[in-house]
């Protein structure tokens, strides 16, 4: 059996897992997507100013990976990237509401997982092109 072997040390990304959050993940993966792709600074700035209540969740998470990449790697803050940003199912709890004529209401209480993985870019590109 051969197999290859991934430098994937090589790369050094920084990752940060924040386990049990109470939203569903239906409410966190449109927030986690609109910050893929941008830098950090950036990505906490757009979630400061999101109305969405599970925001400061997300940027707590991220200021995690930040503390991690500062202190693990000695990246610098101003060249990290958010690579990837997803979320997975944890417990849902199950509470009932009373209803009329004796029934009840099943009311399900989702929590998530967050996790967001950030690289350091190597060459930081022009955000404007260059005067002739």
């Amino acid at each position: 059996m051969n197999k290859k072997i991934s430098n994937k040390h090589d790369l050094k990304e920084v990752k940060s897992i924040n386990k049990n959050i109470r939203s569903s993940t239906r409410k966190l993966k449109p927030l986690l997507k609109s910050i893929v792709g941008k830098k950090v600074n950036v990505a906490i700035r757009d979630l400061t100013f999101s109305e969405k209540r599970i925001s400061k969740d997300i940027k707590k998470t991220i200021s995690s990976a930040i503390a991690n990449a500062e202190n693990n790697f000695q990246y610098d803050i101003d060249k990290l990237v958010v690579k990837e940003a997803y979320c997975g199912k944890q417990v849902v709890m199950k509470r009932f509401r009373a209803r009329a004529k004796g029934r009840a209401a099943p009311i399900l209480k989702p929590y998530s997982n967050v996790t967001i993985i950030l690289k350091e870019q190597k060459k930081l590109e022009a955000d404007h092109g260059t005067k002739s």
